[in-house]
């Protein structure tokens, strides 16, 4: 008997056949899906690289916009101040030494970056000050230096109730850069931690930087002059702890100075005290 004649062969065959055929449509099939995954694959690299520039492309923008606004900030804020040629370069050191002083006592990237741009905006209200007052050579009288004080409400007012953060700090910084650490500063006569951070850090930037630059009523400190004063004053007008840190990366420090500073540096022996540094001055 032939065996194709046999009973259940041709059964048989006929579900080899089926089988194969099936095999055959599921690899088709696996081969397609293949095709279309490496199709999809090759579809997301693009759209990741497509991402990746479009990400680079907003860094670079947002980059640039914080440029401008930082540039802004140093073109503007100097109306407000002495209105002669070193508060621009005045602006600037004292916004990195302050950044420079939260970096190291430990604030977050946000807080280093936001008392940079806030920092130049600390003595905005001086645009409410008259030039006699601003520009006086000698020293002012107490009705002239109650003036004065009034910068720092002046300049909270003017950055009051913003939604930004950075002109929340600025408005902080504003009010609070010239208490004292033993409470006898100004305007509302804060103590110890009582004073914004923000505030202890740039008010002691704010005078060592003043310390060491020409203003219209002096020639600018020599630097270890300045340092010795700050060393003084540390727990009196200065946070200690801000003092510390300044100390500890007094190199940083100078090396902004070095590298901003225009004015001309003094020799010990053509130091010599301003009255008005005597009588009012940030120590």
């Amino acid at each position: 008997m032939e065996r194709n004649n046999l009973p259940g062969y041709s059964s048989d065959a006929d579900q080899l056949k089926k089988y194969a055929r099936d095999l055959t449509e599921v690899y088709k099939s696996e081969k397609q899906k293949r095709k279309e995954l490496d199709a999809a694959n090759r579809q997301l690299a693009k759209y990741a690289d497509d991402l990746n520039s479009a990400v680079l492309e907003l860094k670079a923008a947002n980059q640039e916009i914080q440029e401008a606004y930082l540039d802004t900030i140093y073109r503007l804020v100097p109306a407000a101040e002495y209105k002669d040629e070193d508060t621009g370069d005045h602006i600037v050191r004292m916004s990195r030494y302050a950044a420079l002083i939260a970096e190291k006592i430990g604030l977050p990237d946000r807080d280093v970056q936001n008392i940079l741009y806030a920092a130049p905006m600390h003595d905005i209200g001086k645009v409410g000050i008259p030039d006699g007052i601003l520009m006086k050579p000698g020293k002012l009288t107490d009705e002239e230096f109650d003036f004065m004080k009034t910068h720092t409400t002046i300049g909270a007012k003017i950055l009051a109730d913003s939604k930004a953060a950075i002109l929340k700090i600025a408005e902080q910084i504003a009010l609070s850069h010239h208490e004292k650490w033993n409470g006898k500063g100004y305007p509302q006569g804060l103590s110890g931690d009582e004073i914004p951070l923000f505030g202890r850090i740039v008010g002691l930037a704010d005078v060592f930087d003043a310390l060491t630059s020409r203003r219209p009523y002096k020639d600018s400190f020599p630097v270890e002059v300045a340092i010795g004063i700050i060393k003084k004053e540390s727990g009196q007008h200065f946070d200690p702890d801000v003092v510390d840190v300044f100390l500890e990366n007094i190199d940083e420090i100078l090396k902004i100075n070095s590298e901003l500073s225009s004015a001309k540096r003094v020799s010990f022996s053509d130091f010599a005290w301003s009255k008005r540094d005597q009588t009012v001055g940030p120590t």
